[in-house]
């Protein structure tokens, strides 16, 4: 026994192309009701947010754009094999209202979202209805020829065939034929064209993309550069402090030993002296454990630890303090540094009298900002003190932004992601 195997590869491909065309028709039937929706109900609670109305409505109507993108994403991926990651920020759990909509606002991927439901509903629908009319349009010139055309007694336009008798009848058939044929093989590519325009449209841009992987490459580079300047500084000053001091007593125990029977007097003074040495050298390593991580820090929170600072600076500095709870301890470690850095700064170069230090939680992140009311001028430049701290920030994806005009007075202002 013998399979006709063309034959069977034949009906295959016409059952996939048959397939393709209706589904571009549901595509098509549903895209356009679907996007004309979502469109007119984002931008008109995009127009309430002034009045406050669109504070509520904004993230129920955003989350179900992105439901509907979503499950175009899902049909792309099994219909069409074309794969669309979505690539939406996550919101912080139990946020408010305020937070949710602008958190939502501020993410990349919902305005990609909304320029994408204009394209949908015009292009979109085009390549996707455009399978299923190649498929059904020739049904109609098979109609015209079995007889069709004499229900139009004025003649009729099939195409560009004037159907006027049976011979044009047969004409707009030999049309559909035609149309058909083409239909075999454009169908397949029309729907693929319409995903991979689903796809330009939500998919991440490649350059934002690229601009990330450069940015992370050099934040991971600033870390592990700070990392290697931390761990020589904390190894010279172990050497050059502690270290050195705790030779020194090994040395005077040992004048000690050989100086007890013969010269208490001598030896006692040098008991003395060791016992001085290694208070200072235990005041060297708290100094040395603080600088690595202050317990303050790990204790009693940012907060607090930021308060100790502004207890030792020699200016009057007032602290507000608006956290709902703890960051993580990497967080919390970059901003104290971040904050005690900028606080050397203002103390050493802007001659100021009186510090502001603000500390609040807010649309997902820690925002700590620096105030004096010195002479101003400060820029970030490579070398500074402020660059330091903003290498300090990218490594969490932080930024820094200086306002410092000339007479004063200096807004420093820092924020690093965090739930």
């Amino acid at each position: 026994m013998t399979i006709d195997t063309k034959n069977g590869n034949g009906r295959t491909k016409g059952r996939g192309v048959a397939l393709a065309a209706m589904r571009g028709l549901g595509v098509a039937l549903v895209s356009l009701p679907g996007a004309v929706l979502c469109l007119c109900l984002s931008l008109v609670s995009l127009a309430l947010i002034p009045i406050g109305i669109g504070l509520v409505t904004t993230p129920y109507v955003l989350t179900m754009v992105r439901a509907f993108a979503n499950w175009r994403r899902a049909l792309a991926a099994e219909w069409g094999g074309v794969r669309i990651p979505p690539a939406y920020r996550p919101l912080p759990r139990n946020a408010n209202p305020w937070t949710r909509t602008f958190g939502m606002l501020r993410d990349p991927a919902t305005w990609r979202d909304l320029r994408w439901l204009p394209v949908d509903m015009t292009a979109g629908f085009l390549t996707a209805l455009l399978p299923a009319v190649l498929w059904l349009y020739p049904l109609e010139g098979f109609a015209i020829a079995a007889g069709l055309w004499r229900v139009f007694p004025d003649g009729y336009w099939y195409g560009f065939v004037p159907v006027t008798g049976q011979v044009s009848a047969l004409g707009a058939a030999a049309l559909g034929l035609v149309i058909l044929f083409f239909a075999h093989f454009l169908t397949p590519r029309l729907l693929d064209a319409h995903f991979r325009l689903t796809r330009a449209v939500l998919g991440s841009n490649q350059r934002e993309l690229a601009e990330r992987v450069r940015v992370l490459t050099a934040t991971r580079r600033d870390a592990v550069d700070s990392s290697a300047a931390e761990l020589r500084r904390i190894e010279r000053d172990l050497h050059d402090g502690a270290q050195a001091r705790l030779v020194a007593v090994g040395m005077d125990l040992g004048t000690i030993e050989a100086l007890l029977d013969k010269d208490p007097a001598k030896a006692k003074e040098l008991i003395a002296q060791a016992r001085t040495s290694s208070v200072e050298a235990l005041a060297e390593l708290r100094e040395l454990v603080r600088g690595i991580h202050p317990p303050v820090l790990a204790e009693r929170g940012l907060g607090d630890a930021v308060r100790a600072l502004a207890l030792r600076l020699p200016v009057a500095a007032e602290v507000n303090v608006d956290l709902p709870g703890r960051a993580e301890a990497p967080v919390e470690s970059a901003a104290y540094f971040a904050v005690s850095e900028v606080l050397t700064n203002a103390v050493k170069h802007s001659g100021a009298d009186r510090i502001w230090v603000d500390l609040h939680h807010a649309d997902g992140h820690l925002r700590a900002t620096v105030t004096d009311n010195g002479k101003g001028g400060a820029v970030i430049e490579a070398g500074s003190g402020l660059a330091g701290v903003e290498r300090r920030l990218g490594t969490f994806d932080g930024v820094l932004a200086v306002s410092s005009p000339a007479g004063g007075p200096t807004m420093v202002t820092m924020e690093i992601p965090c739930a």
